[in-house]
């Protein structure tokens, strides 16, 4: 069994295509729809994209910061970060949906972990 993205979207932007950055440090919570390549359904795994710079500042303000679930990137590049991300998704494959997901969860946290 194969993964499947079926979105990716961000609770903070109507059209990732053509959003631009408010700054050059950022980060942009994000939303991948991923199910089972060969049957229907979805789950959700949410990550955070952002700049090596605001992760450290981050660190920089807490002291230490646990980095799970991030992406960092140079700067906003969609088509990049969508064949990434497509690239990772479409790699995971197990079993069964449950060893999908766990791989997928490395990732994004999936809605239905812990």
């Amino acid at each position: 069994m194969r993964a499947r993205l079926h979105s990716i979207s961000s609770p903070d932007v109507v059209d990732l295509r053509t959003w631009k950055p408010p700054s050059e440090e950022f980060a942009l919570p994000i939303r991948l729809l991923v199910g089972p390549s060969d049957a229907h359904g979805e789950e959700s795994f949410d990550l955070t994209v952002c700049t090596g710079g605001w992760l450290a500042d981050c660190a920089n303000h807490l002291g230490v910061i646990d980095a799970r679930h991030h992406l960092v990137v140079d700067d906003f590049d969609w088509d990049a970060l969508r064949d990434y991300i497509t690239r990772r998704v479409e790699a995971c494959a197990g079993d069964t949906w449950l060893e999908v997901a766990a791989g997928l969860s490395r990732l994004g946290l999936w809605e239905f972990e812990d």
